[in-house]
């Protein structure tokens, strides 16, 4: 199985940014993830640029989340902790990026946004997606950790606290119609017509003030992340614990874990 890449094409004012890795659901190694803050880096110095666009490769997923394989190196006991908080503060720095980009920014999801996937799609301003496109954060069924306070104050704000309790406590994934009566979604569309649609909301994003577009962006995402409260001693609790370590291994076996609460 590939390492995956993300890949940038730009052209007329707009930025592509693609996930590739379709034999793995685009499911993010940390060379991706490095990609993708270079990628958010550069978009920063590109003045040109008007609007971004985030999408997975292959159609089946946008992102499913990280891959799974990379946690096995995370040390035991404290240890595991650490590991945990150098990573969630990792994913944190990336999604700040994305969602630090000055121009509007629009995911474009077809099938399964999980676990990362839903927090880069969540740090857009926009999502379009495919009927069949499904949203979670099943790490209750699956790994046993957790997301950090910022993750967790990102997807509130878009999702509303009652559906983040749901995919976090208990592992529900939802449906892309419900996602669109949630307001998550600004739009569902078929896959045939999806390019389409993307292509008409990003002349229609470009054709708009975009001073007036970078200052709300930047004052509504000071809004969601002020003050945010302290989770080291959280972080550490779950990827410092026994169950998240059976839980690695057990979604790598492809079996079952059994949760012991330690």
């Amino acid at each position: 199985m590939s390492g995956g890449t993300v890949r940038l094409k730009l052209k007329a004012g707009v930025a592509s940014v693609f996930f590739d890795r379709p034999e793995a659901r685009n499911a993010m190694t940390w060379t991706m993830y490095g990609e993708l803050a270079a990628i958010c880096k550069r978009l920063q110095t590109e003045p040109d640029v008007r609007v971004a666009t985030f999408r997975g490769v292959g159609g089946v997923a946008f992102v499913a989340g990280t891959d799974i394989e990379q946690f096995k190196g995370f040390g035991s006991g404290e240890a595991g902790g650490n590991d945990g908080l150098a990573y969630e503060r990792n994913i944190d720095e990336g999604i700040s990026l994305i969602e630090s980009l000055p121009m509007p920014t629009v995911a474009v999801v077809e099938g399964w946004a999980v676990g990362g996937g839903l927090a880069i799609a969540s740090a857009c301003d926009f999502r379009v997606a495919t009927p069949g496109s499904r949203f979670g954060v099943p790490i209750a069924k699956t790994l046993g950790n957790c997301l950090s306070a910022a993750n967790l104050a990102r997807l509130c704000a878009v999702w509303g606290a009652p559906r983040v309790k749901r995919m976090l406590l208990l592992a529900d994934i939802i449906a892309a119609d419900e996602a669109l009566a949630a307001g998550y979604l600004l739009q569902l569309s078929p896959t045939e017509d999806i390019d389409g649609v993307v292509a008409a909301l990003c002349e229609r994003l470009t054709a708009l003030a975009p001073v007036t577009q970078r200052a709300t962006k930047e004052g509504m995402r000071r809004l969601v992340t002020h003050h945010l409260p302290a989770d080291d001693d959280l972080i550490r609790m779950c990827y410092g614990s026994e169950d998240f370590r059976a839980g690695v291994h057990a979604f790598a076996d492809k079996t079952s874990a059994v949760w012991k609460g330690r």
